[in-house]
């Protein structure tokens, strides 16, 4: 059985997704022209977040459309705020599937080179090297590494500015008879998150922090438990698009993170695991494609 492809979209998954689409209704008078169907579409945003080749390069001969086509419909999911809901949707169901842990989360940060889009908000120097600016990937993870929030700052922010941002976000999870799941029992970070205010606030919410401390070896191995935000981030960067910032705007470099969330998350859902029936057959990306990108 031939593997699929990474930008194949199986039925199992299509039907979650098909629903949380905006609809468009075809007008009676002038038509105009046929608008292309979603799912192919779809998978014209994926092969270039995963190759990472330009826009204009999409092969036409693969039916997707044209990379316009694949960027104004990304850009107007991500407005509709297709990619959240999609998010809540996967995450009810790893619970449903007894795939999620909240006994504790873990919280890291990742720098990646922006090329395009240094005047943007969510643009900044590196902490290290001032001359190469760039973004931060931020992400949450349960105790198996599955991510529950990402978000996207600029890459001269500090890493804790975003810790009470995903762990207020994370969406109340369902899935399970009884109420749903809002916050975990502990919360494990470096020593990039050491502030006591932050402490503070965890514990106000009923989380124990476990936070190593600057300038203290602290000896309690819990490196052997953050490691999983590490991984979730190496998922995350699979993706070509994401390794480096190619995006002018940051809405649609936000996108591109949020729909690799998306798709981590449906490679955990044991139901998404299928081989697809209604993808369109799929071609090899050729060498000099690849130097395209």
């Amino acid at each position: 059985m031939a593997r699929r492809k990474p930008w194949e979209i199986s039925d199992e998954l299509w039907a979650v997704i098909e629903p949380l689409l905006p609809k468009h209704e075809r007008r009676f008078r002038h038509p105009g022209r046929k608008r292309i169907e979603d799912r192919r579409t779809l998978q014209g945003v994926l092969f270039v977040l995963y190759t990472g080749i330009q826009w204009e390069y999409l092969p036409q001969e693969l039916g997707f459309g044209s990379g316009p086509t694949c960027w104004r419909r990304l850009a107007e999911w991500q407005e509709a705020g297709v990619w959240e809901e999609l998010q809540r949707v996967l995450l009810d169901r790893l619970r449903a599937a007894d795939r999620l842990d909240f006994s504790r989360v873990t919280i890291d940060a990742s720098h990646v080179q922006a090329k395009r889009g240094r005047s943007s908000p969510k643009v900044g120097p590196s902490p290290v090297d001032r001359a190469r600016p760039g973004s931060k990937h931020h992400v949450l993870t349960d105790a198996h590494g599955i991510p529950l929030r990402v978000s996207l700052t600029g890459g001269h922010r500090n890493d804790v500015t975003q810790l009470l941002p995903l762990v207020d976000g994370l969406p109340p999870v369902r899935g399970k008879r009884g109420r749903p799941r809002r916050k975990p029992r502990a919360l494990y970070a470096d020593r990039g998150y050491d502030h006591d205010i932050y402490r503070r606030r965890l514990r106000e919410r009923g989380i124990v922090p476990k936070i190593a401390r600057r300038g203290e070896p602290h000896g309690s191995g819990l490196g052997r438990v953050r490691w999983v935000a590490e991984s979730a981030i190496a998922w995350l960067h699979g993706p070509r698009r994401l390794r480096t910032r190619w995006e002018t705007r940051d809405d649609m470099h936000d996108a591109f993170l949020q729909l690799a969330h998306c798709m981590t998350l449906a490679r955990k859902d044991p139901a998404s695991e299928r081989t697809p029936k209604g993808c369109p057959v799929s071609i090899e990306v050729s060498s000099q494609q690849r130097r395209a990108a």
